[in-house]
């Protein structure tokens, strides 16, 4: 890249935060504007000032809906700046202009900004400083004001909507013969199912995520297994649903794991264990706890309980196999991305964060367990934002 990655001393001089990016899947956008726009737009911080560089496209929407104190016309300023240049000025120099007229000349940038246009804006006098790519760009994410708390328990609602309907079509299946379920006269499949899902969230106000988890049997010994096929009584199913709520852009994410009919001893032991370790790192929240200790102890109870991490079925050689037991981590950031910062495992937690908590347990040849809620963190412990029942035979 054209700028020096890691320059921590420029990092410490820079005065301004500068975003070049859609707003529907760049979350730091939309954090700080507001505004939902499908296509890169320029945004600016500095001196404690935010303003924001808008197409005409944008521009009359933009200044009803963003949260920001100043919106510019790219057009009005490409217009001004022609005119003193005596040509037309490339989107780069515009870009420029809007910059230097703000306090703007040395911004930090994300990580991921792009290297084409790093390049641009240098040429232009603009050298941007990006951010170590262990930081988080805007770490006022990481906590939850109280408004963001009701938007992320509404799109926690949605994802309980799709769960709700889950159940209800498993519950209403018939065995068949070899133990395949049916359902409205036909084979009932985890793409079946998943349309039966994904449908009612769209109806509920969320944008669905395309790759629900529907696995049922071995294939939920792969954590992000998507499911396909025909599904069967007496199996583990796992049920991970994480839509994205339309309005807000916050997203819930829940698991389920149920058995449609009867579960053995060996399921429903698993089934319990698992429940018990989310329970005991749920117990484990509050402030100032190290989210990598829960992790461990997560683990070693799993292991204590007979169902260690390790790979299994490897040859003489070390090929082969494959994992057993408990091998992702116990939960992740939630929020405005599916998987934000700060990563649960190497997190000291802080009161306003929400993670996920959803330990798992993967047996070949049993089939795989996963208990996902969303808990939000307080300074005494942690709160609930979910409330979906957790049956293991429907």
């Amino acid at each position: 890249m054209a700028t020096t990655p890691r320059a921590k001393p420029a990092q410490k001089k820079a005065t301004a935060r500068l975003i070049i990016s859609e707003s529907e899947s760049g979350a730091d956008m939309l954090h700080a504007t507001g505004f939902r726009a499908p296509d890169p737009f320029v945004y600016l911080e500095s001196r404690g000032h935010t303003a924001i560089l808008l197409s005409d496209l944008e521009f009359d929407r933009g200044r009803r809906q963003a949260t920001v104190d100043e919106v510019v016309s790219q057009s009005e300023l490409s217009a001004s700046l022609e005119k003193s240049l005596g040509r037309k000025p490339s989107p780069a120099e515009v870009t420029a202009r809007f910059l230097k007229a703000r306090g703007g000349s040395r911004p930090l940038v994300p990580a991921d900004f792009p290297l084409g246009l790093a390049c641009e804006l240098e040429e232009c006098g603009i050298k941007v400083i990006p951010v170590a790519f262990d930081g988080m760009f805007r770490p006022e994410r990481q906590i939850k004001s109280a408004e963001e708390v009701r938007l992320m328990t509404r799109a926690t609602r949605i994802t309980e909507e799709g769960m709700k309907r889950a159940f209800e079509v498993l519950q209403a299946s018939i065995i068949g013969p070899r133990n395949i379920l049916r359902w409205g006269g036909n084979t009932l499949t985890a793409e079946r199912l998943r349309i039966e899902i994904e449908t009612t969230i769209l109806s509920a106000g969320g944008i669905p995520a395309g790759n629900s988890i529907v696995a049922c049997g071995e294939q939920a010994c792969d954590p992000h297994e998507r499911g396909h096929g025909p599904l069967k009584a007496h199996q583990l199913i796992i049920l991970d649903l994480f839509p994205r709520a339309s309005t807000s852009g916050y997203y819930g994410d829940l698991t389920r794991t149920v058995v449609r009919g009867k579960a053995t001893e060996a399921q429903m032991r698993l089934w319990e264990i698992c429940l018990l370790g989310q329970k005991l790192a749920l117990g484990s929240l509050r402030s100032g706890v190290d989210g990598g200790v829960i992790h461990s102890e997560v683990t070693q109870f799993f292991a204590d309980n007979g169902y260690p991490t390790e790979r299994v079925g490897v040859g003489k050689d070390g090929s082969g196999g494959r994992w057993s037991g408990f091998f992702h981590g116990t939960g992740h950031g939630l929020g405005l991305e599916l998987h934000e910062a700060p990563r649960f495992g190497a997190a000291k937690l802080k009161a306003g964060q929400v993670f996920t908590i959803e330990p798992g347990l993967y047996i070949p040849g049993l089939g795989g367990v996963r208990h996902e809620d969303v808990a939000l963190i307080t300074k005494t412990g942690h709160k609930l934002l979910s409330r979906c029942p957790k049956p293991l035979e429907i």
